[in-house]
């Protein structure tokens, strides 16, 4: 099993020429004010409707927060605000996930008399 630093750093490594393609790409797009303007609302319009359309399928069955982080993601390649939102949401659900493992396994405890695995004979 690896490690979960191992997998950042391989993570990272993957992403470095993806992230020196978007550099070139938004270099080019800074140099001309109308593009830069016209590239900001079709990101805000697209990174929105992600958003809201995730909001709407929260309540119904499928990946609506998946799809709220995607939107969220997409914004937050122009803007900070929605970087600082998305590093929140992902502390939140973190610590949730943490206290909902913790609740689990306390429960399991509980249920199995804090003797731990059982095992059956055959």
């Amino acid at each position: 099993m690896t490690r979960p630093e191992d997998d950042a750093d391989r993570a990272k490594r993957l992403g470095q020429p993806i992230a020196r393609f978007m550099a070139r790409w938004r270099g080019f797009i800074r140099r001309y004010p109308w593009l830069d303007v016209l590239y900001r609302v079709l990101i805000t319009l697209l990174g929105g409707l992600i958003v809201v359309v995730g909001l709407i399928l929260v309540p119904l069955p499928g990946p609506g927060w998946l799809i709220v982080f995607l939107g969220l993601t997409v914004l937050g390649s122009e803007y900070h605000w929605a970087r600082r939102m998305l590093g929140w949401l992902r502390r939140t659900l973190a610590r949730f996930w943490e206290r909902w493992n913790a609740w689990r396994a306390s429960r399991a405890a509980a249920r199995d008399g804090g003797s731990g695995p059982r095992m059956t004979e055959s």
